[in-house]
């Protein structure tokens, strides 16, 4: 036994003789390992990008939705058409979004860049030009840039929220993404502006933005009632001759000037916000030699006010804008809406039609502009740490003056009818509650009921009675934060 041990051990003594031999042959410290290192400069979630001052972020969200008795969209109202056995009675959707946001700071101040993108698989609708399902492959797929800017000594260049539009965009306490009464950017708008902070929580903005105006060509274009047309921020009515309606929309030629006061405080917050916008219409009857109207300008104007610390319990606000436009509706009518509504009743035997427009005109005439005027907002309350209700609402009203009226009176919006009076109003009301058992869980469910109370008089081509009616839509939500 005595011999073995001394074998082992001997053995031992060769082996680390041998490594200690190796081992003087090797530097004597190896190279660190170069970590991510926590960014504390800008916020939870910030890390330094290894060899760099530049700190990012990583975030995003998954979602499920459904939607009941909606049109196409998540929760939006049945409104783009007659509902029948064909229709589809719900809406699925299941979208991931991933963001990156990355600082850095300089002897001009941080400069930073922010990208947003969305991946959306939905069910049970077409995908719209212009749509957040817009790109991609198969009917219902799509994915969407909705933010990519770069922000720099006060200034921001490319795709972010309007300087036009309340910090909460549309969503003053709701899921739906077709609350009206307010503009919605919440996809992001190309932009350049200049935000100056003056201190205390006052900062004031100036912005070109993109007017989105459709090019039309020297086609004309037939519209139909209930018909969706362009989702930009501009359309136009033009009238032939024969009382033939088209999109009379030119292209665009100057961006849209946006202007913003705002004021935040721990007692919630002020804006008051404005938009010169170019009415460039197209050629009389679509054809070039025709001649066309003269250009003109549209306007809009909004007040925000969010209010924080309410009595009725921490953490509760209320949110609500109002507006007016004139030559710009869109400002007051914008979403995932398209710029016509229909909404049938009685088994389809009455219906209801709106049609928006920044303004109506006829051959050798001027533009006929319209009126809107907005009002939308929520009182959003937190029943416990768990648990939150939203009681939301809008009102949107739509004028046509006297001349645009009559001009209207041959076309396809008023063919045939007792009187022809395109005005209308489209009022909503909603209620959301949401449960979230744990950190960045969120369950809520939907329930919204929208009517449109339209001013025409008469009996449409199939013999349906014009008439003001409602819908409702109700809507399921799941959502996870990272």
């Amino acid at each position: 036994m005595t011999t073995i041990k001394s074998l082992i051990l001997g053995s031992a003594a060769v082996f680390v003789a041998v490594g200690g031999a190796q081992a003087a042959d090797l530097p004597l410290k190896a190279k660190a390992v170069e970590y991510v290192k926590v960014c504390s400069l800008y916020g939870a979630g910030f890390y330094y990008i290894p060899g760099t001052d530049t700190c990012i972020k990583l975030g995003g969200y998954l979602r499920a939705d459904t939607s009941f008795n909606s049109s196409g969209a998540y929760n939006a109202p049945r409104w783009s058409g007659q509902s029948t056995r064909t229709s589809n009675d719900y809406v699925a959707r299941a979208r991931e979004t991933i963001n990156l946001d990355t600082r850095t700071a300089t002897e001009y101040g941080v400069v930073r860049t922010y990208f947003d993108a969305r991946f959306n698989w939905t069910t049970g609708s077409a995908v719209r030009a212009g749509s957040d399902d817009a790109i991609g492959g198969g009917n219902n797929s799509g994915v969407g840039i909705y933010y990519a800017f770069i922000q720099f000594a006060g200034f921001t260049f490319g795709k972010a929220v309007s300087q036009f539009t309340a910090p909460w965009t549309g969503y003053p306490g709701n899921n739906t993404s077709s609350l009206l009464g307010g503009q919605d950017d919440d996809t992001g708008i190309n932009q350049i502006s200049y935000t100056a902070n003056f201190g205390n929580g006052v900062t004031a903005a100036i912005s070109l933005e993109d007017a989105g105006g459709v090019n039309v060509g020297n086609g004309v274009t037939a519209l139909t009632p209930g018909a969706y047309n362009s989702y930009d921020r501009s359309q136009l009515y033009g009238v032939t001759a024969t009382g033939a309606l088209y999109n009379g929309w030119g292209g665009t030629n100057v961006p849209d000037i946006v202007g913003q006061i705002r004021v935040d405080q721990a007692w919630g917050l002020f804006q008051a916000s404005a938009a010169a916008h170019q009415i460039r219409p197209g050629y009389y009857d679509g054809i070039v030699a025709n001649g066309h109207p003269d250009d003109t300008w549209g306007y809009a104007a909004q007040l925000a006010l969010s209010l924080k610390n309410l009595p009725t319990g921490p953490g509760d606000t209320i949110n609500l804008t109002v507006g007016y436009t004139n030559g710009a509706s869109r400002y007051m009518i914008s979403g995932t809406t398209g710029d016509s509504f229909q909404i049938w009743g009685g088994g389809n035997t009455r219906v209801a039609y709106a049609y928006s427009s920044d303004g109506v005109f006829g051959l050798n005439g001027s533009v006929e502009k319209t009126e809107a005027y907005g009002l939308r907002g929520a009182f959003n309350h937190n029943w416990d740490p768990y648990w939150s209700s939203s009681l939301f609402g809008s009102y949107t009203q739509v004028h046509y003056n006297n001349n645009a009226k009559a001009l209207l009176a041959g076309t396809t919006i008023c063919s045939g009818l007792l009187a022809c009076n395109p005005d209308f109003t489209i009022s909503q009301l909603g209620l959301r509650t949401a449960w979230t058992p744990v950190k960045n869980l969120t369950l809520s469910g939907e329930v919204m009921y929208t009517n449109i109370d339209q001013k025409n008089v008469g009996f449409t081509a199939s013999g349906a009675e014009l008439a003001s009616e409602g819908t409702w839509t109700f809507g399921v939500r799941a959502q996870r934060n990272f």
